[in-house]
């Protein structure tokens, strides 16, 4: 079992960025269609703008705040499938036998929003970046948890999944929509996370992992548990 507070969060997705949104989406109300602005970004000079895409848009404007104030902070971003949309992109040009970018390839990689956040924060501490299954919430948290444990007082934990283009939609089917989730994590007892004994992998939810601790963490719920495949995520919130 590891433990660990959570200070701060932020989310963004289409329609839903202030924490009124969220708090109404988690009570069952749902964004309007004509909501679906772009995330804001304007803390950034338009040419560095320019380089980010939807995705990467979509982890800075819920990172950059947090990371306020804290020049030296950790990062663990997580994302189970990437620059899906840009990558997408890069396949039909091959397939046209067109030119490629070396631009479009350089930021589609895995690793390109890390890196883009140390070049424009100018940050040099510790960033990992994961791709893992429909469990990767949990993963990062461990990943975060692991870097509060070996002495660092914050670490920042971004999650974000852009909506793929709909060639994928037999392959994908975790995405409802396209969202990214903040959360800063500091040394705790406020949050306890530790793996199951057993699973039940028909106990499998609607929603990504970090989009339903957000809905539990909204209404008030203090222990729930997360399943992917055959492991089981015990949460558990001390009052």
């Amino acid at each position: 079992m590891i433990t660990f507070d959570i200070t701060q969060w932020r989310a963004w997705a289409p329609g839903l960025s202030a924490p009124a949104d969220w708090q109404a989406w988690a009570c069952g109300q749902q964004p309007s269609a004509g909501d679906a602005a772009a995330p804001d970004v304007a803390f950034l000079p338009a040419m560095q703008r320019r380089r980010l895409s939807h995705m990467a848009r979509m982890a800075f404007a819920v990172g950059w705040p947090l990371a306020e104030g804290q020049p030296q902070l950790p990062l663990v971003f997580v994302s189970r499938h990437g620059e899906t949309p840009r990558t997408f992109s890069i396949l039909s040009e091959l397939a046209a036998n067109q030119p490629l970018s070396p631009t479009q390839f350089s930021l589609s990689v895995h690793n390109a929003v890390i890196g883009l956040w140390s070049i424009l924060r100018g940050s040099t501490c510790e960033m990992t970046a994961l791709a893992a299954a429909g469990d990767g919430f949990e993963q990062g948290i461990l990943e975060a948890a692991a870097l509060l444990a070996e002495g660092a007082p914050a670490v920042l934990l971004i999650v974000t999944e852009e909506q793929p283009p709909q060639v994928y939609g037999p392959w994908i089917d975790d995405v409802p929509f396209a969202y990214a989730l903040g959360l800063l994590l500091t040394p705790g007892k406020q949050w306890q996370l530790a793996p199951a004994t057993s699973a039940d992998p028909s106990r499998h939810g609607a929603l990504p992992h970090g989009l339903s601790w957000l809905k539990a963490m909204l209404t008030g719920c203090d222990s729930f548990n997360h399943t992917w495949m055959r492991r089981t995520w015990n949460w558990h919130r001390q009052l």
